[in-house]
């Protein structure tokens, strides 16, 4: 979907493409103390991405799609999804987010958040990302991306460690990449402290979604 030299974002949609990402999660989640047997299923409302630099996956991200069946956070925080559920919104999760930290390229980070906020909102019609995140995380996502917390500090058992529950409204998310997205460069001064800088440009967005929904299109045909 995205490929710049050697550097490149794709869906992961095989076998072999999970496992990569798995070893990779398994890898950062280890280091952190979240244990090590993550692993990637075959769910339909589940995507996964990953980048990859010179073949090797450096990044991923999982998009979870509301359901009937729910989405992985309502195990802890079910009560705060479901208040945004009765006022109509469509969630989707964005989960075992994790990047290689050999990789210190803001852009190619952004690039993966951007990918996946395109498959939430333009594909799946989603109004809501929520993540769950470690307290020492929280900062990071409010500062950076705009997430705002909802709810007290729990425990997430799948990790065994405290969690906070964020959540963004995309409707705010496109309104930042329209002012700011694409107008960080190496020789510019980027004044906005924010993430949105280096996601892409509203053109090179909407280039994207076109090539997305193209490839969505044959997929149901």
């Amino acid at each position: 979907m995205v490929n710049h030299d050697s550097y490149g974002i794709r869906l992961t949609d095989t076998p072999e493409g999970r496992n990569s990402a798995s070893m990779l999660i398994n890898k950062m989640y280890a280091w952190r103390g979240y244990g090590s047997a993550h692993q990637f299923t075959d769910d339909p409302n589940r995507i996964t991405l990953t980048a990859t630099d010179k073949g090797e996956v450096v990044g991923t991200l999982s998009i979870g799609i509301d359901s009937p069946i729910g989405l992985m956070a309502d195990q802890v925080f079910k009560e705060e999804l479901d208040a945004h559920r009765n006022n109509g919104a469509r969630l989707c999760e964005f989960t075992k987010f994790a990047f290689d930290p050999s990789v210190r390229s803001k852009v190619s980070l952004a690039n993966l958040f951007h990918l996946a906020v395109i498959y939430a909102r333009d594909i799946h019609n989603c109004t809501d990302i929520i993540i769950e995140v470690n307290p020492r995380h929280r900062r990071f996502y409010e500062r950076m991306l705009g997430f705002v917390q909802e709810g007290e500090l729990k425990v997430n058992p799948r990790v065994d460690a405290p969690a906070y529950l964020l959540r963004v409204n995309l409707a705010y998310v496109t309104e930042q990449i329209e002012q700011y997205g694409g107008t960080y460069t190496e020789n510019s001064e980027v004044t906005e402290r924010s993430f949105y800088p280096y996601f892409f440009s509203p053109r090179e967005e909407l280039g994207i979604i076109h090539r997305l929904q193209r490839m969505d299109e044959q997929d149901v045909a």
